[in-house]
């Protein structure tokens, strides 16, 4: 039996909770203090073979870093978005592939979506993994 969406986010954001220094929010939040993440699901396809023997769950995991005028926050974005490293996050995530065992498996595609976000009068950089996890 495939395992519900929110056990699957509750697995990436316990993923992500390994990067440390990295704020892992279980919604999108209001207000935020950086660098912080949260994932949601883009959508699920229940037929990837007979009698639910599949279903695909894509999420978006959103970072966001500092101020986008600061050099610095492009040097934090670049860390997260490494393939490897102590803020990779696909490295995070994809030390469990399983989610402590929710999953069959998962891969973290790719890193796309640079952009400014802004709240209140702050102006952020942020950027969207796109991560497949299967059941």
């Amino acid at each position: 039996m495939p395992s519900s969406i929110a056990d699957l986010a509750d697995g990436l954001e316990t993923r992500l909770a390994t990067i440390t220094g990295l704020r892992v929010f279980d919604h999108i939040p209001d207000v935020f203090a950086v660098p912080c993440a949260f994932v949601l699901p883009e959508s699920v396809d229940y037929h990837g073979a007979f009698a639910n023997g599949l279903v695909e769950v894509p999420f978006t995991v959103t970072v966001v870093v500092g101020r986008s005028a600061e050099r610095s926050s492009q040097k934090s974005l670049y860390a997260y978005m490494s393939a490897t490293g102590d803020k990779s996050v696909r490295q995070a995530i994809e030390a469990d592939q399983t989610l402590a065992g929710v999953a069959q498996s998962l891969v973290v595609e790719n890193a796309e979506n640079i952009r400014v976000v802004s709240q209140g009068e702050a102006d952020y950089l942020a950027v969207d993994f796109s991560c497949v996890v299967y059941t």
